[in-house]
């Protein structure tokens, strides 16, 4: 189901109601420290797909399954590729490895005998030993031609291809035939240890060996499959992809006949539901509770106890009436006569809704995906630093999660990681570098940086962690940075030429000293002396006491100095303002502190909007007001979060097994063009340091796996710390499937087994 906000492109692989049934395999555990007690060991929410043995499910018959939309290619590594195109792509082509329920990539059996690296140096190089009984459906055996093809047009060494993403293609050096051909050999010009994350999927060499193949041709039709299923037919006009099974698979058989992908917006899913025209559907909440509903009702042919009417009797819709026109007499008992009437059709349509919904349950899982508040860096309050950490300090995320997640029964715990979500080997808890909900230290933050009650024109004396505001809002030079003894260069965003870039130096963006190693603040010994001193003292001594108690556990208590971050406290001295006086509009220089908050409007927003206005209220608590801006869905995103029209705004990032590689554009510090403009890639925070992105590089290069998980958790801990976006909550994934339906539903991480998809031999398939 197509969720608001959720950005596609190179980074998807990171790959967007009261419930009774389904069960949680596992709760989701997380925690703070140093490695082990970091939440390293916390458990992901398990699949919930009605897991079957092959022998109970029925051969034969054919799954309607909904997709959001028609792809609009077919060629997964194209720009517009969406999760249609992804659904077709792990049914019909080569995935060479797989991610389990845990997130963690596994050699995928049916097209791999094997797969390791085989040497470190001089280079590295990984060899690939083939199923020997995989082929083409053209016949051809798959091999060593499939993937110099696909290394040649993803390399980005010839711009005829117009491809999305070349990482890890880029730094391929050759590729060679072993001592078959069935063995293919790749050899690598500088170390990548995200190096799985290559030719899944594979397509063919007929796709890949020319740019018009690769730009037009497979748009709408492959030449050629590998897949447990093919695909027969993509028609536009009725809106279907159908695929079926393939003759030429060398597998377990496909247990379905055919699976028919079926595009339907998500405000017609119920519609289509209680039609009996799907078999599986991602859901709202809403809409899962009705099937909950109906679940508990059963179809022992009692009247609804809810629905339209339900809470409205007619003496009461009769005196409503006429308190609101003034009638009464006959002319109010014919109105009631008519509104009874149409209640009364209502409900015997709502009672023929339920029966039919009757017919499928709810499989309900955590999505590896999480929703933040991103924070626009590059102009106004919030380049800044200490505003967006105070923005930060603000928000109760528990308390968000919680209002999101506990309605539909799932384990509503806050991520703690921008990079791994719960239950995979990269996540750690490293939210304490930015510190626990804390409205008062929020309030100090901000007084630190010059936003006070009333806000009177002053002179900048006395901002300590930053520079002397300018009119523009951001503050110009003051000490020198930790890296690179020079404020980053003012420069306008590519995409609107509106806001500026801040001018501050990066020095309170970096954590402070720590001997902490895997996942620690800091993992060298060359950060400022002057920042660990300063840091020690960052704490207000109005809240002492208070921050010692919120913020021992994620090791950010003022008394536990080598865990704080520097400009994530206020200096002590910062006095907090007043508690009496909470939601006085702060200003500095005459100018009050408001944001502008973009939300979407529209079918399937009413989430972001429902946690829009809590986040409204917890700024409004501390000075910060907001101006919500809602504009329309379709172009929320594109038009507003990617060209930097906001100041605040809601949307998700997918999870990925390859952090090292998918993630280090979304967070990477936006370099200068030669006109001047920011070029933000994915980074639409447009908030980083050089040092995330050197962590960034020493991971994807490092082969020993555990260095590269600890460089990946330093990493994060370093996003943190700059506080652009702030993670509220993994979304929820929400499945209506059909009785009967096996191996499929809510699949969490675990990428879904094609051939075994199908409909239990004691289910009858209406």
């Amino acid at each position: 189901m197509s969720h608001v906000g959720v950005p596609h492109g190179r980074a998807k692989r990171r790959s967007v109601a009261l419930l009774a049934t389904g069960v949680l395999a596992l709760p989701v555990l997380a925690g703070c420290g140093s490695s082990d007690e970091h939440g390293s060991s916390a458990k992901a929410v398990g699949p919930d797909i009605a897991t079957a043995s092959r022998a109970r499910v029925a051969d034969g018959g054919t799954l309607r399954w909904a997709v959001d939309t028609m792809p609009a290619t077919l060629n997964t590594f194209q720009a517009d590729a969406d999760a249609s195109t992804s659904r077709i792509a792990g049914a019909a082509l080569p995935a060479l490895f797989t991610l389990d329920r845990s997130g963690k990539p596994q050699l995928n059996g049916d097209y791999l005998e094997s797969a390791k690296v085989i040497k470190q140096e001089p280079k590295q190089v990984v060899r690939y030993r083939i199923n020997q009984k995989a082929v083409w459906s053209n016949g051809r055996e798959i091999g060593a031609p499939d993937f110099v093809a696909q290394w040649r047009a993803l390399s980005g060494r010839d711009s005829g291809f117009w491809t999305a993403r070349n990482a890890g293609y880029d730094r391929i050096e050759k590729i060679e035939k072993g001592k078959n051909d069935l063995e293919v050999e790749v050899t690598f010009n500088k170390p990548y240890a995200d190096w799985r994350s290559l030719f899944t999927p594979l397509y063919p060499k007929e796709v890949m060996s020319t740019p018009d193949a690769f730009n037009d041709g497979a748009r709408k039709k492959l030449t050629a499959t590998a897949g447990p299923f093919s695909i027969k037919s993509v028609d536009a006009g009725d809106k279907k992809v159908e695929l079926v099974r393939n003759p030429h698979w060398w597998g377990q058989p496909a247990k379905l006949d055919s699976l028919v992908l079926t595009a339907v917006p998500a405000e017609e899913r119920t519609a289509a539901l209680t039609a009996g025209s799907l078999d599986l559907a991602d859901i709202s909440g809403p809409d899962a509770g009705r099937i909950t509903l109906a679940d508990k009702d059963g179809n022992n042919g009692q009247p609804l106890t809810h629905g339209p009417g339900s809470e409205v009797q007619p003496a009461d819709a009769l005196l409503n009436w006429a308190a609101a026109h003034g009638a009464d007499g006959p002319q109010a008992e014919e109105a009631a006569s008519r509104a009874a009437e149409q209640t009364r059709k209502d409900r015997q349509e709502y009672a023929r809704q339920q029966k039919a919904l009757h017919g499928y349950v709810i499989r309900k899982s955590l999505e590896p995906a999480f929703t933040q508040l991103a924070m626009n860096g590059s102009s106004g309050p919030l380049a800044d630093e200490r505003v967006r950490r105070a923005v930060a300090r603000a928000l109760d995320r528990k308390e968000i999660a919680s209002d999101v997640l506990k309605p539909l029964g799932l384990p509503a715990l806050p991520p703690g990681s921008h990079l791994a979500l719960a239950g995979q080997e990269d996540y750690a808890d490293n939210s304490g570098a930015i510190g626990d909900h804390n409205p008062r230290q929020a309030q100090a933050l901000l007084a630190d940086a010059g936003w006070k009650p009333g806000g009177a024109r002053e002179t900048g004396q006395g901002t300590k962690a930053g520079s002397k505001p300018e009119a523009s809002g951001k503050p110009a030079e003051s000490g020198k940075p930790a890296e690179s003894g020079k404020p980053e260069a003012s420069a306008k965003p590519a995409e609107s030429g509106k806001p500026e870039a801040s001018g501050k130096p990066q020095a309170s963006a970096e954590p402070a000293a720590s001997k902490s190693p895997a996942g620690s603040l800091d993992d060298s010994k060359s950060d400022s002396k002057s920042d660990s001193k300063s840091d020690s003292k960052s704490d207000s001594k109005s809240d002492s006491k208070s921050d010692s108690r919120s913020d021992s556990k994620s090791g950010a208590a003022s008394g536990d100095e080598k865990h704080q971050v520097a400009g994530a406290y206020a200096p002590k001295g910062t006095a907090a303002p007043a508690a009496a006086a909470p939601a006085a509009v702060l200003a500095k220089n005459g100018k009050p502190l408001t944001l502008r908050f973009v939300l979407p409007s529209g079918p399937g927003s009413e989430v972001l909007n429902s946690v829009g206005t809590k986040i409204t209220q917890e700024l409004d608590a501390v000075g910060i007001r907001t101006v919500v801006s809602k504009v329309d869905s379709a172009g929320y995103f594109k038009d507003h979060v990617a060209s930097g029209d906001y100041d605040l705004a809601l949307y998700s990032w997918p999870a990925t097994a390859y952090p090292a590689t998918d993630a280090r554009p979304i967070y990477a510090k936006p370099g200068v063009a030669s006109d001047g403009s920011l070029m933000v890639d994915q980074n639409y925070t447009r908030v980083g340091t050089e040092r995330i992105d050197q962590l960034f590089d020493r991971a994807s290069g490092e082969l020993n796996e555990k260095a590269a998980r600890d460089l990946v958790k330093q990493a994060d801990a370093h996003i943190w710390a700059t506080a652009g976006s702030i993670p509220l909550y993994q979304r929820p994934e929400l499945v209506a499937a059909k009785r009967g339906v096996a191996n499929a539903g809510a699949f969490g991480f675990a990428a879904p087994v094609y051939q075994d998809i199908g409909f239990l031999k004691s289910a009858k398939k209406s």
